[in-house]
Parts: C-alpha cells; sequence; structure tokens
C-alpha cells in the first residue's frame, strides 16, 4: 500500500511542476470537442443575419472566443488542480484524462 501512495505523490509531485502544460492540454482538447457543437449553435443562431454580419460574427467567436478561452481559461484551471493536495491531483488528473477519452470517443 505504501508502494501505491509513493506513486500517487511521486506522480502529483512530477505533475504539480506541469500544471500549465496539463491545464493548457485539457483547455485545448475540450475546445475540439465542444468546439463545433458551439459552432454550429452560433451558425444556426445568427443564420438570418446579414452575409458581413455572420461572417464578423462568426470570426469573433472563432478567432477571439476561443482564444480568449484558451488564454483567460488555462490559468483558472491551473489554479483549481493546484488547490488539490498532493493525494488526490494525480488521481484527479487521471480521470480528468480518462474522461476526456471517453467524450472523445463517443464523439
Amino acid at each position: 500500500m505504501d508502494v501505491f501512495f509513493d506513486l500517487i505523490l511521486t506522480l502529483s509531485k512530477w505533475s504539480r511542476t506541469h500544471l500549465h502544460d496539463i491545464s493548457l492540454a485539457v483547455m485545448a482538447t475540450a475546445l475540439v470537442l465542444f468546439g463545433p457543437a458551439l459552432i454550429s449553435w452560433v451558425r444556426r443562431s445568427i443564420s438570418h443575419f446579414n452575409f458581413v454580419i455572420r461572417t464578423l460574427i462568426f470570426v469573433l467567436v472563432c478567432a477571439i472566443g476561443f482564444g480568449c478561452a484558451m488564454i483567460y481559461l488555462t490559468p483558472v484551471l491551473v489554479s483549481a488542480f493546484a488547490h488539490l493536495n498532493n493525494y488526490t491531483l494525480a488521481p484527479v488528473l487521471v480521470m480528468v484524462f480518462i474522461l476526456i477519452g471517453i467524450l472523445a470517443d463517443r464523439n
């Protein structure tokens, strides 16, 4: 049992030094998974507008919206992961990536 806890502690300490990269990977994967649904919702919502306005809104949502999500939501995710202690960080990260894998498989 001590070997298991030592493995969790070692993985958590390693993960803590790479939290920004891990959070960036989680955010990028979440945007890849949920981006098409968001884009199709925006496309349906603005379909009755003029072509120029539709194009402008679409560019704003895709370029600025997704870019701001990557820039501003990644530090929020880093701070959320940083609040976890060393016994919960590695299992939570493993579960997050398993959940992302399940969602990607269903998509």
